[in-house]
């Protein structure tokens, strides 16, 4: 299967979906952010690895604890995962911190701060 094959893109959906609803319905770890989001998800096409791409909004802190909290309940998602999902593998899940959409917010608010100072100017 390649990389980007219409089967690998369905299985990157699934996985997504679930691992969404696992973390936000399942997990009790209180270092888990409420606030915590599953920007996307890429299984290799041997379905042995997985990598997640995880969003905290909230400051550094509980960023790291979120990220500890996930790696820690990575046997759990696992199992839930083997059982949602029917597989021939369950991939072993690589938690990424991304920061994309913090970036996309910090960037918004300086652009209407410039466009604030320009409208005071004229």
């Amino acid at each position: 299967m390649r990389k980007n094959s219409i089967k690998n893109t369905r299985i990157n959906g699934e996985v997504l979906k679930e691992l969404s609803n696992i973390i936000r319905g399942e997990i009790k770890d209180p270092r888990i952010h409420p606030m915590t989001s599953v920007v996307t998800v890429e299984v290799s096409p041997d379905l042995k690895t997985c990598k997640a791409y995880i969003s905290v909004l909230g400051d550094e802190q509980a960023q790291k604890d979120t990220i500890k909290g996930l790696k820690n309940a990575e046997g759990f998602i696992r199992s839930k995962l083997a059982k949602n999902i029917n597989l021939r593998n369950t991939p072993e899940i690589t938690f990424v911190l991304d920061q994309s959409i913090e970036y996309g917010v910090n960037m918004s608010r300086l652009i209407d701060e410039v466009n604030a100072n320009g409208k005071e100017t004229e």
